[in-house]
C-alpha cells in the first residue's frame, strides 16, 4: 500500500516526467536522451559524478546556476564552484553543527511539538502537513532572522517558497522573466530581514554567526535566502511521507524509537521518497560516464529517485545503506548539503513527537499537485 501511495504522490506531482524518468531506468545505467541530457540512473556512478566537481559543475548550461543565479546572484553554494566556493563552503560549515542544530530545533519546536503531542493524545485528528509545515516555517523564520511567533507568519512564509520552488519542473532549464521577478519580489524582503539580523551581530543568531565569520552582508543574503529555498521543503514534505511509510508497513510503534533505530528508519525513507529526485550538472570537460562519453556543453541528469529506488521497496528493518548510496539525496563531494544536520534534527524531532503518540491511523490523506518535490496535500491522523 505505501508503494502504492509514493507512486501516486509522484505521479500527482509529475504526470508526464515521472513515468518518462522512470521508463529511463530500464534502458541502463546511463543512457542520452534528446532534449534532456545525458542521464544516470545508478548510484555508484551518481556517486562518481557528484564528486568530480571540476568536470561535472554547477554553474555551467543546463546546470543549477542557469536556474537560481539570476534570482540569487552569483555567489551561493547552489551555483559556485572553485576555490570561491570551497572557501565560502569552509566558512559555512561551522553554521550547522549537531548540537547548535539541536539546540536551535529545540528552541523553536518544543512548543509547538507539545501542542501537536497534546492533540493526538487526546484522540482528536491532525494534519501532519499543516502541522509540519508550520514548523518548517518556524525554522526557517529562526534562521533567516524573522522575529515572529504566529503559527500564520509561519504558515504563509512556507507557501511563499513553495510558490518559487514550484515553478521549477523535471524539466525544467531556466526560469522566465516573470518566473524571475516573482522569486525576487518574495526573497528581497527576506533577504532585507536577514541583512538586518547580520547587521546586529548577535551571534545567537544564524545571520549573527555568519558575521562572525567573515562573510559579507551580500554573502549572507544570498546563503539565506538559499537556506530559504532548499530548507522547507525538504522537510516539510519528508516528515508527513516518513509518517505514511511506517503506518502501511504496520511499524508506526515505540520500537521505531529505540536508541539508534530512528536514524536509520528516517534514511531509509529519505531513500525511498528521495527529496532530491534529479541533480543537474553541467559537463566542463571531456570524460566518461559508465563508458558513455560527454564534452563540455552536456548536461546530465542524476536521477536520483531511479539510482535509490533500484534498492528496493521501503523497509523499516533495512541494514545500513552500502557507501555508494549512503545519503545520496543530499549530494556527495564537495556540494553534499551543507544544511543536512539541521534538516536531520528537524526530521528527527518531529517524527519522535508524531510515533511516541503511536497506534495512530491514517484518517484521511491527498496527494499534492503541480509541485517539485512530490509530497501529501493532506494526512489526517488520529489515535487508533
Amino acid at each position: 500500500m505505501s508503494t502504492d501511495w509514493e507512486r501516486r504522490l509522484y505521479l500527482s506531482a509529475h504526470p508526464f516526467a515521472y513515468p518518462l524518468m522512470r521508463g529511463l531506468a530500464r534502458l541502463g545505467p546511463v543512457v542520452r536522451v534528446r532534449g534532456v541530457g545525458v542521464v544516470v540512473n545508478e548510484a555508484a556512478l551518481a556517486r562518481e559524478v557528484l564528486m568530480d566537481g571540476e568536470t561535472f559543475r554547477k554553474d555551467g548550461p543546463g546546470s543549477p546556476g542557469d536556474l537560481w543565479t539570476p534570482v540569487l546572484g552569483p555567489s551561493v553554494l547552489l551555483n559556485m564552484e572553485g576555490e570561491a566556493h570551497r572557501a565560502l563552503r569552509r566558512r559555512l560549515s561551522e553554521l550547522f553543527t549537531p548540537s547548535y542544530t539541536e539546540a536551535l530545533c529545540a528552541r523553536v519546536l518544543d512548543e509547538p511539538l507539545a501542542r501537536l503531542a497534546d492533540r493526538l493524545a487526546r484522540g482528536a485528528v491532525a494534519d501532519l502537513v499543516d502541522a509540519v509545515r508550520v514548523m518548517a516555517g518556524a525554522v526557517i523564520c529562526e534562521v533567516i532572522g524573522l522575529e515572529t511567533r504566529s503559527e500564520d507568519d509561519w504558515r504563509r512564509l512556507f507557501e511563499q517558497g513553495e510558490r518559487i520552488v514550484s515553478m521549477v519542473t523535471l524539466r525544467t532549464r531556466r526560469l522566465s522573466d516573470s518566473q524571475v521577478e516573482r522569486a525576487r519580489s518574495v526573497l528581497g524582503p527576506l533577504g532585507d530581514i536577514a541583512a538586518k539580523a547580520y547587521a546586529s551581530g548577535d551571534e545567537t543568531t544564524v545571520m549573527g554567526r555568519m558575521r562572525a565569520l567573515g562573510l559579507s552582508e551580500a554573502e549572507a543574503r544570498g546563503a539565506a535566502s538559499a537556506f530559504f529555498l532548499t530548507g522547507t521543503e525538504t522537510v516539510a514534505t519528508f516528515v508527513p511521507r516518513l509518517i505514511a511509510l511506517l503506518h502501511d508497513a504496520g511499524r508506526l510503534d515505540a520500537a521505531v524509537l529505540a536508541p539508534g533505530v530512528l536514524d536509520r528508519v528516517i534514511d531509509e525513507a529519505m531513500r525511498v521518497t528521495t527529496p532530491t529526485p534529479v541533480m543537474l550538472r553541467s559537463v566542463h570537460r571531456r570524460a566518461a560516464i559508465g563508458g558513455v562519453r560527454v564534452g563540455p556543453g552536456d548536461r546530465v541528469v542524476i536521477a536520483t529517485h531511479n539510482c535509490c529506488r533500484a534498492y528496493g521497496p521501503f523497509d523499516a528493518d533495512a541494514p545500513p545503506h552500502p557507501p555508494e548510496l549512503r545519503r545520496l539525496w543530499f549530494g556527495a563531494g564537495p556540494h553534499f548539503c551543507i544544511g543536512y544536520p539541521l534538516a536531520m534534527a528537524e526530521a528527527r524531532a518531529m517524527a519522535r513527537t508524531v510515533v511516541a503518540a503511536a497506534p495512530l491511523t491514517v484518517v484521511r490523506r491527498s496527494a499534492s499537485r503541480r509541485v517539485l518535490i512530490p509530497g501529501y496535500a493532506r494526512l489526517v491522523v488520529r489515535k487508533a
